[in-house]
């Protein structure tokens, strides 16, 4: 068997994250991690007409440019599986069409960067693929504009919002290679505590991410202090701080070294992000710049990855529902 206590699946042959790639906004480029990014854009449309083709036009890119550092050629690629948080995953779906590529268009809201890596790797070590791409997007604008309020209003927005990142991480998973692995994977459950308010993502997702890091845990047997870094995405300072309190009433102390991807994106004292970042864009750059530099360079050898994504739309929120939330996690 190789799946390990109630959730994990650890692999016999430990998937090689070979090569990544970012694109990030302007906004990120202003950020303290901005020197790890493939490339940061001037503005918003990136030369074209639309903020989702913009957005299409950054994940097909991101996509291309980890392609071409592998240096595999694109036919010997023998799935993609990508997502962003637009209706029916259309930047993902019409950015990588003329791939031709085998897609599997998937969606985990925020976690769908880290849900195709779980996905991806069970390809690979179960034999069914050789070399697998996984990308996830997104943007602030086309965000905003589907999830929130028209930008033209300009809605005051609560000190617990998080700002959606522009920008696309991709990352080349295949079954020879050197490292960074991919040794475990705990995909995590619906977590629903019936918060609604939308603008406090953190307050939401922070007991999803608390679920998941515990049952990787006690599968595993490992403690907090195995990892040279715990990384979530997204749950921002505010999420962030709920994580470290719910952990410790657990007899899990984290605060040494855990960090989030929304909090690492964006400078809050001189950038107005309030809480930070969120978006499939944000977990999936923050791993594809910094995050990879530092495995490649040795400086974090082992990572526990919890991405957490809500689970929700306009149409519910509309309803009344709650924001159920999902977590998955992988390890390097």
């Amino acid at each position: 068997m190789k799946k390990i206590g109630t959730q994990t699946i650890q692999f016999d042959n430990p998937v090689t994250i070979l090569e990544t790639a970012s694109i990030v906004g302007p906004k990120e480029a202003d950020g303290p991690i901005a020197k790890y990014f493939d490339q940061c854009l001037e503005d918003e449309f990136w030369g074209e007409k639309t903020w989702e083709k913009a957005e299409s036009k950054i994940i097909r890119e991101a996509v291309n440019m980890a392609i071409t550092k592998s240096k595999i050629p694109a036919q010997d690629i023998d799935f993609c599986f990508a997502g962003d948080l637009l209706n029916q995953c259309i930047s993902s779906s019409f950015g990588l069409r003329e791939l031709n590529i085998p897609f599997l268009g998937i969606f985990g809201a925020c976690s769908t960067f880290v849900e195709g890596l779980c996905l991806g790797s069970v390809f690979i070590d179960g034999n069914g693929a050789n070399n697998v791409i996984c990308a996830a997007s997104s943007h602030f604008c086309s965000a905003e504009k589907q999830f929130r309020f028209p930008l033209e209003l300009g809605n005051q927005r609560p000190p617990t919002a998080q700002w959606t990142v522009t920008g696309a991480g991709c990352a080349f998973l295949t079954k020879n290679g050197m490292g960074p692995y991919i040794t475990h994977i705990t995909p995590g459950k619906i977590v629903d505590m019936g918060i609604k308010d939308s603008n406090n993502m953190g307050a939401a997702m922070a007991p999803a991410a608390l679920d998941t890091l515990i049952t990787h845990f006690e599968d595993t047997g490992r403690k907090p202090s195995y990892y040279d870094a715990i990384i979530t995405g997204d749950l921002g300072h505010v999420g962030k701080e709920i994580l470290n309190e719910l952990a410790l009433t657990k007899g899990y102390n984290i605060k040494a070294n855990y960090n989030d991807c929304g909090v690492l994106i964006f400078d809050k004292e001189k950038q107005d992000v309030h809480s930070g970042g969120s978006g499939c864009g944000c977990c999936a750059s923050v791993f594809s710049g910094f995050l990879f530099n530092q495995l490649k360079q040795k400086k974090y050898k082992k990572i526990l990855l919890i991405a957490t994504g809500a689970l929700t739309n306009a149409t519910s929120a509309q309803q009344g529902e709650s924001i159920p939330r999902h977590c998955s996690c992988s390890f390097y």
